[in-house]
């Protein structure tokens, strides 16, 4: 009788393995009889379902053989002895942990606005019903389009039609969909530094890059005009990582380069809503939308998993989005689309930002005040989105910036990390992106 050891966790999976090596190595011959379920339970002091289980897994991979009325017998192998592998739920976390994550980029869980979501998914479960089930047309559900476009106006005062919104699964979706529409031949002109997931999104779909500077006044409209691209992606409003927000005569000199050249741009408005000092900025698609992409997702405002963003097109694009594919279904789920559009119809989603927009105000402003008293850090705030940059004075280089920051427990990244080509003056920068950070991770910092 086997005399097998096999621990307090996944005893079926130990006892499957020492079978299996058993039957690899030799030590059980082929024909062998296997001893009964229930004799090998009682001699393992383990339960028949264990042993069932193992020998059900044995069996599936052809290592052992089912004779009816005769038991379970060794079949004939002959593969060399596999490298043993840990179960997932056996396998050590290594993620490293942090008083104060200064890199995560979604909010905190505990504002995610649970029971109003709750809510309202039963309202639209009764409310809708069958309709549910029924296919979802590729631009998206009509109340949720109508009800970004009320949106838009009120917080944006952006004025479009429900028709030329596009509704699609995330930001990176939505990169990939561009490409399509003005073509994988044409050169994009990338913000650096800028977020990586916006370049690699483009060239996955084809597309090739061109990293255009940013500087104190946003992107450089020399470099821009001297690119050759076909499409610009910006963000205005709030560039990252720099922060910068786009002055008047830069948007304007933009605009018009796309107009004289019949280029686009994609405004990426991606944390528009958390303009926390002053007034939201007017947006560029209000000041040319025949020219430019509005583009934003609800994954800081709800949460990252919520995979959905829209985008606005100009009309002769949204002609083109419709000719590529109108023969598809939506890739969102109808019943998401529907909670969200009933969340902004009825006030809860911007009741919901201005909830986030005070938390995110007393984050801010303690951070700003453990920072402020230090002479060597200079601190580059436009008060909106968020994140900002701290220049370290006395740094020596970016790696002892993160390295003095991990030695308290907080991760952070520089200016640096961002980059797609060198630039000067992005030395000794450390980006400080509070949208994960917690009021209780703050109360327990000793600086």
């Amino acid at each position: 009788m086997f005399t097998y050891n096999l621990g307090q966790k996944h005893k079926y999976y130990s006892l499957y393995k020492k079978i299996r090596s058993d039957i690899l190595s030799g030590k059980l011959k082929y024909g062998e009889r296997l001893p009964s379920k229930r004799a090998l339970a009682e001699n393992l002091s383990v339960s028949v379902i264990t042993v069932q289980t193992a020998y059900e897994q044995l069996l599936a991979e052809g290592y052992i053989q089912s004779k009816e009325r005769s038991g379970y017998f060794v079949a004939k192998v002959d593969l060399a002895l596999p490298e043993e592998h840990t179960p997932i739920e056996d396998m050590p976390n290594k993620k490293e942990e942090y008083l104060l994550d200064l890199v995560k980029g979604s909010a905190p869980y505990s504002l995610f606005p649970f029971s109003v979501w709750a809510r309202l998914t039963r309202k639209v479960l009764l409310d809708c019903g069958e309709h549910l089930l029924e296919r979802v047309p590729c631009d998206g559900d009509f109340q949720l389009k109508s009800a970004i476009c009320a949106y838009l106006y009120r917080s944006r005062g952006i004025l479009t039609s429900p028709k030329y919104v596009v509704i699609g699964a995330g930001a990176e979706y939505l990169y990939g969909v561009i490409v399509q529409l003005l073509g994988r031949d044409k050169l994009f002109a990338v913000e650096n530094p800028g977020y990586s997931k916006i370049a690699s999104a483009y060239s996955l779909n084809g597309a090739k890059c061109a990293f255009v500077s940013v500087k104190d006044s946003g992107v450089c409209c020399d470099e821009v005009e001297k690119s050759g691209a076909y499409a610009l992606h910006i963000s205005p409003s709030h560039q990252f990582p720099t922060g910068v927000v786009t002055p008047a005569a830069s948007r304007s000199r933009l605009i018009n380069w796309a107009k004289d050249t019949g280029a686009y741009i994609v405004e990426d408005d991606y944390d528009s809503e958390f303009r926390l000092t002053g007034k939201p900025l007017q947006s560029m698609y209000s000041l040319c939308p025949e020219r430019v992409i509005y583009l934003n997702t609800f994954s800081k405002t709800l949460a990252p998993s919520m995979r959905m963003g829209y985008m606005v097109l100009p009309p002769s694009l949204y002609e083109k989005y419709q000719a590529l594919f109108g023969y598809s279904a939506s890739v969102v789920p109808l019943f998401e689309q529907k909670i969200l559009a009933n969340m902004i119809d009825g006030g809860y989603f911007e009741r919901h930002i201005n909830r986030l927009k005070t938390y995110y105000k007393g984050v801010r402003e303690g951070l700003l005040q453990r920072i402020k008293g230090d002479k060597n850090l200079q601190i580059f705030d436009t008060g909106s989105g968020l994140h900002f940059t701290v220049r370290v004075k006395n740094a020596t280089c970016d790696e002892q910036i993160k390295s003095c920051a991990k030695a308290l427990k907080i991760r952070v990244k520089c200016l640096s990390d961002y980059l797609f080509a060198p630039l000067k003056n992005c030395e000794n920068i450390a980006v400080i992106n509070y949208s994960g950070v917690t009021v209780e991770a703050l109360n327990k910092l000793k600086f």
